[in-house]
């Protein structure tokens, strides 16, 4: 089992930047992808940004060229630097590993709030 610990969320103004963590604890094996999805109240959870252990991103249209997906594999760890962020940016982000092997792991989620 694996878990997901979450860091970074908060409150900031729009135009600001943030920097989310996650740590992950567990056995992970590869192939894998760790990335970060999003969620509002009465929406679906959707993609925000992914990242394969071979360091392959992949974004969501909304935020290419404003968030930055990263990973540091011998820490388990993936981060999403955030810019420029917009109100509709607001939503709980969430952590997650997915891999053949085992059905994808979440976080608890942390809070990002961008006030106009």
């Amino acid at each position: 089992q694996v878990q997901l610990v979450e860091s970074g969320g908060g409150l900031v103004q729009a135009g600001g930047s943030l920097r989310l963590s996650c740590a992950a604890s567990g056995s992970i094996r590869s192939p894998n992808t760790m990335g970060w999805y999003r969620q509002t109240p009465g929406k679906q959870r959707e993609l925000v940004a992914t990242i394969t252990n071979g360091g392959k991103p992949n974004y969501a249209d909304s935020v290419k060229g404003r968030f930055t997906i990263s990973r540091d594999n011998s820490k388990n760890s993936v981060y999403l630097q955030m810019s420029s962020l917009k109100p509709e940016d607001t939503a709980v982000y969430y952590c997650t590993v997915q891999s053949p092997w085992m059905l994808p792991s979440w976080g608890q989620g942390t809070q990002v709030t961008v006030s106009a």
